[in-house]
């Protein structure tokens, strides 16, 4: 006799009504996404939308709380860090993450400007960004891949998470019309993490910058 096998839960609206966001806010940007569209996406009333997020600025806050979650999760990598490989494999899960939530990096000086919420956590995001570079570069260094002095290793950890944070304006602004399509995907978290990480290069030894570029050859395409 056959197991039967229970039926899955229907996702809750809330649910439902943030991926919907992030779909479309990643898709078109979030200025040029209304929740008139995002309910008519959904196929429900703007009612409804309402009860579950009574304004666009809740949505946002919502995503930005799941984007918060997975970045923190990420950042605790960075003190696993020991060689080229794991730097590659944890600069390349934050551009993935990135990616994931591209509208706010792509809108992100407009989006801070208009949510006083949104404008207090970067700051925190910043500070975790720039900590767990430190926690890389101290990993690399420890265990020989790197030479680097304490005075050398702040600003290089904070070029970093600059390249990181506006990495997605830089490629949009080479191409609007494209960059952010999913296509390019890719070819651009690739870009991103070689050039994040070639800030090293003058710091590595050469077993290390060897290994370096081979991944950099591996995984971008220019």
């Amino acid at each position: 006799m056959p197991r039967m096998v229970a039926p899955k839960k229907p996702r809750r609206t809330a649910e439902r009504i943030l991926e919907t966001t992030l779909e479309l806010f990643n898709r078109f940007g979030e200025p040029n996404v209304s929740t008139t569209l995002i309910s008519a996406e959904l196929r429900i009333s703007p009612g409804n939308l309402y009860y579950h997020y009574p304004a666009k600025d809740e949505l946002i806050n919502g995503l930005f709380d799941r984007y918060e979650r997975a970045l923190a999760e990420i950042l605790q990598a960075a003190d696993g860090v020991e060689n080229v490989e794991d730097a590659w494999l944890f600069i390349h899960m934050l551009f993935e993450l990135v990616w994931s939530y591209r509208f706010l990096y792509r809108d992100l000086n407009d989006l801070l400007s208009k949510n006083r919420r949104l404008e207090t956590h970067f700051q925190t995001v910043l500070r975790d960004k720039a900590r767990a570079m430190h926690a890389l570069l101290a990993g690399l260094a420890r265990h020989g891949g790197l030479r680097i002095d304490s005075a050398e290793a702040a600003p290089l950890a904070t070029s970093m998470v600059v390249l990181v944070t506006y990495w997605l304006s830089f490629e949009y602004v080479r191409d609007p019309r494209h960059a952010l399509e999913p296509e390019r995907a890719a070819d651009a978290l690739g870009r991103g993490a070689y050039h994040a990480l070639a800030l090293l290069l003058p710091h590595l030894d050469a077993p290390s910058r060897a290994h370096l570029q081979t991944l950099a050859a591996a995984y971008t395409a220019g």
